[in-house]
């Protein structure tokens, strides 16, 4: 069964994200800055018109498909992406990740509903992947000759794996001696070079913006195409929720690439009648490493970097995220909020995870204390509905759980 070719081709252009300018370019550019501002540009996708219930049942019938595309959890849903030919898509069928209820945590918790998204499951074992797939696609559309990225690990894992995929050399700028051994072992098993910068992934994106090569295609989140492919999760979400969004999505908040895209695909689908409502977004940082809470805290108009980003949780041990602004109007449109947690309690909470059966990094676990703290403030009531997206696997940082070992059982 085929069914991929039966639909029309959305129309895609490049925008600048921020409001006041609105400068456009073709998708096709290499450009990741508005050439007028130099802030970061967006992807727009303007699907063609079409009823909800047919798009629902097209992408329900996608599953019996033999294209490669329907096996991809982010591809299925490609009218709300760039219309790549069929043989220029980079894909290790990414996505088709596991929703399950956590019963205990939920009751723990105090709330009606907790259900854990486990983006782990993708090939890499991150979130990254989604977004990857499309990055390097796009890579692969505008001929680039190599692609880098800055990387805590994950998103260097996932462009080293994609980027052998498609045949293309690739570059890690890496915060040396801070990158958990598994994601360093994956970004060298899948071939990419590796340049340790001493400092933090701050120092290493500055790096890599600054002094790469001119013919590198950069791969973090401020690639728009990125967030193209990173928004597939939530559709993959919602859809088996029947459409049916819960009160609450409960994201780890690093680069804040993640909610920025969760933002802009709940905009396009309420826009498309997929869904009537918006669920609210929480963005969750470590205590240590929290500049956009601090902002989102004070209602300022700017952010102030964390000089020196401290958290176990290394997958967000970031204090000058650069999607910051797009987070913050994923904020304002969903009327979420931004809240940060404690060491203890990411462990605390990791712990508990596990306990369902369930494994997750370090950064994934502030989602269960962030709903833990918000439900004994009494922002999230006890008959509300919360998804937590688990962002990473248990085995992207194994050292976590052995050093907490012993605390645990002393517990």
């Amino acid at each position: 069964m085929n069914t991929s070719q039966n639909f029309s081709q959305p129309a895609v252009h490049l925008r600048c994200s921020e409001p006041s300018c609105g400068e456009t370019s073709e998708w096709s550019d290499r450009a990741l800055r508005c050439t007028r501002c130099g802030d970061w540009l967006e992807v727009v996708v303007s699907p063609a018109p079409i009823d909800p219930v047919t798009l629902i049942d097209r992408w329900r019938s996608r599953r019996l498909s033999r294209d490669p595309r329907d096996a991809s959890g982010v591809w299925r849903f490609r009218e709300f992406l760039p219309p790549y030919a069929a043989d220029e898509i980079v894909t290790l069928h990414e996505g088709n990740t596991p929703l399950l209820d956590a019963p205990r945590s939920a009751a723990a918790a105090g709330v009606h509903q907790l259900s854990f998204k486990l983006l782990g499951w993708n090939p890499t074992g991150s979130f990254k992947d989604a977004g990857m797939t499309v990055g390097v696609t796009q890579a692969k559309h505008v001929g680039a000759t190599r692609v880098a990225c800055a990387s805590t690990g994950n998103t260097s894992a996932s462009m080293a794996a994609y980027a052998a995929r498609a045949g293309v050399p690739a570059r890690a700028y890496l915060p040396k001696g801070a990158v958990a051994p598994p994601k360093l072992a994956q970004t060298i098993e899948y071939g990419a070079e590796v340049v340790e910068v001493d400092g933090n992934f701050d120092a290493a994106l500055n790096q890599l913006l600054t002094g790469a090569s001119r013919d590198d295609y950069f791969l973090n989140s401020v690639n728009p195409f990125r967030l193209e492919g990173q928004k597939t999760a939530l559709f993959g979400l919602l859809e088996q929720l029947a459409w049916q969004p819960p009160d609450y999505i409960v994201l780890p908040g690093g680069n804040l690439g993640n909610v920025s895209a969760f933002g802009k695909g709940l905009e396009e689908l309420l826009a498309a009648g997929l869904i009537a409502r918006p669920p609210r977004l929480i963005v969750v940082q470590a205590a240590g490493a929290n500049p956009f809470v601090r902002l989102w805290r004070s209602g300022a108009d700017t952010l102030e970097p964390v000089a020196q980003p401290e958290t176990a949780a290394t997958a967000i041990r970031i204090g000058a995220p650069c999607s910051w602004k797009k987070a913050l109007r994923a904020l304002r449109f969903t009327s979420g909020t931004a809240v940060d947690v404690a060491e203890d309690e990411i462990a605390d909470a990791k712990a508990a995870i596990g306990r369902e059966g369930i494994g997750c990094e370090p950064a994934s676990a502030t989602t269960l204390a962030a709903v833990r703290q918000l439900a004994a403030a009494g922002v999230i009531g006890r008959e509300s509905s919360v998804v937590a997206i688990l962002t990473g696997h248990m085995l992207k940082d194994p050292d976590f759980i052995t050093r907490h070992a012993g605390d645990r059982h002393g517990r």
